[in-house]
């Protein structure tokens, strides 16, 4: 049975078994995208104490997936309650991280406690026991935990993505440990901790701070049932390389995309401009599924279109997280990153590319850069993800050539249609190859009670959201009888058999 006593020590970088401990690893600081302070300090998890972290997981696996589900839903919904008593303290702690707005920082933590009930819907949606009866027998469908989920988070949403695999992880059976993003550490301890106070016995979930050494050392731990990562392309593919061999393995990676959306008609032009503006540039353009290519059709009114939204890129409000007028933009999450948006938008330049709005780095702030648009039209540029707020704009002269423009990527996340008829719209989420297809919507807005994943190099068809579930259980076929008995007729050549 869970364990219900509330428990509040001192944080260490790790936790594992029941313990708060010091990493043994490398020295680890996050230093603050607003104005470069540490905000954390403390050390990685060394090989010695990742493998020890699993074999914890391990060691607590049969008690946990042996309590009933109905347990598991209390420890879940208290771990929510949990969230809820420190809404504010998970927001700034967000904010303080990884530079997002406060505003913002707390949608994903009221995002992420509404993770609870739909993961508890999903469960009991996608994994129930069924039962048939068939000519004097049964034919029993039931689920099974898989053992070890290594759940590896991403920076952008340290607390809602990680929360949106371990929960499922925790509710199917599963003990649990995960690393969070290097750039997101103290997240990922209060995470934990909240965890904690939720009365999970030891050892059902374990943390380990570092980076992908880290993970790589936990990856290859035999007892390492399951791997879910949220990141990008090259360390998703990573991972996948990793695991060759190993097909024992269940592997579920996002890895980001080259989004395309489409504008057929933009009318009301100014819900328009607002949809691609929340498409392209909402958290500074660190959404995975922000749109990072505008296909336009071409027509006279599109082109006002685009007249209007050159001139609104340049009055959306940027500024630190906790400025006293809420920017829309916040910093991006290091220089570094700031430096590989300009890096890429001179790129972009060099190759044809005509600048509309210049991204531009702020003059206080190393890690703030404003939104940025480039008529790409006639360049010839590069299929990868600019994992910030910079958008490249592409005229095609029909639907047709639209709709082959959106495919030109080997990624395959989102998609959206701004305008056109049901007839477009059909067509366009027949043809275009992403895992998520909006119509009038941002693509940025994604629902928790649909799938949520990617194809071609965007996944690995094993979509997260309200399908969580699929990829944390196995599913369990059985045959079942109250009595042995013979059957009504032997089957030719077995007539000498019987007694």
């Amino acid at each position: 049975m869970p364990d219900s006593t509330r428990r509040e020590e001192p944080l260490s970088d790790l936790f594992i078994e029941r313990n708060w401990i010091a990493g043994e690893g490398p020295p680890l600081n996050r230093t603050s995208p607003a104005d470069e302070s540490t905000v954390w300090s403390g050390r990685q998890a060394s090989g010695d104490q990742a493998r020890v972290a699993v074999q914890s997981a391990a060691g607590a696996a049969a008690d946990w997936a042996a309590c009933s589900l109905a347990d598991r839903i209390a420890v879940v919904r208290s771990f929510g309650e949990q969230l809820a008593s420190r809404r504010d303290e998970f927001a700034r702690c967000i904010s303080q991280q990884v530079g997002k707005p406060v505003w913002e920082a707390a949608t994903e933590v009221a995002t992420s406690i509404a993770k609870v009930e739909v993961s508890i819907a999903a469960i009991d949606d996608r994994t129930p026991v069924t039962q048939q009866d068939l000519d004097g027998f049964r034919a029993v469908g039931r689920y099974r935990p898989i053992g070890v989920m290594l759940v590896l988070g991403p920076f952008n949403f340290p607390l809602h993505l990680p929360g949106g695999q371990i929960i499922p992880a925790l509710l199917a059976g599963n003990t649990v440990v995960f690393k969070p993003s290097e750039l997101a550490p103290a997240v990922g301890q209060m995470l934990v901790q909240a965890w904690q106070a939720a009365g999970l016995p030891a050892g059902v979930i374990n943390l380990l701070q570092g980076d992908a050494k880290v993970a790589a050392a936990a990856i290859d731990h035999p007892k390492t049932g399951g791997v879910l990562f949220t990141g990008s392309r090259t360390a998703g593919a990573a991972i996948h390389r990793q695991l060759a061999g190993r097909p024992e393995v269940q592997l579920a990676l996002e890895m980001g995309g080259n989004n395309p959306l489409v504008v057929a008609d933009a009318q009301p032009m100014a819900a328009a401009i607002d949809l691609v503006i929340q498409s392209a540039f909402l958290s500074a353009g660190q959404r995975c599924t922000c749109a990072r290519r505008l296909i336009v059709v071409e027509s006279p009114e599109n082109r006002e279109f685009v007249k209007r939204l050159v001139a609104a890129i340049p009055r959306i409000r940027c500024g630190l997280p906790d400025a006293d007028l809420p920017p829309f933009c916040g910093p991006l999450i290091s220089p570094a990153a700031a430096e590989k948006v300009l890096a890429i938008q001179a790129a972009l330049c060099q190759q044809g590319g005509l600048s509309l709005v210049a991204a531009s780095r702020d003059s206080v702030c190393r890690s703030l850069v404003s939104p940025g648009l480039i008529d790409v039209t006639a360049a010839d540029v590069d299929d990868e993800e600019c994992f910030g707020p910079l958008l490249q704009l592409q005229w095609v002269d029909d639907f047709d050539a639209a709709i082959a423009a959106a495919n030109a990527t080997r990624f395959g996340l989102a998609a959206g249609l701004v305008g056109g008829s049901a007839d477009d719209f059909a067509r366009f989420r027949h043809e275009v190859r992403a895992g998520v297809i909006n119509w009038n919507r941002q693509t940025t807005g994604a629902s928790g009670r649909l799938a949520f994943g990617g194809i071609r190099e965007s996944g690995n068809h094993r979509p997260a959201g309200y399908f969580a579930a699929d990829f944390c259980s196995d599913p369990v076929a059985s045959l079942e009888s109250d009595r042995l008995a013979s059957p009504a007729s032997l089957l030719p050549g077995l007539e000498d058999t019987q007694p």
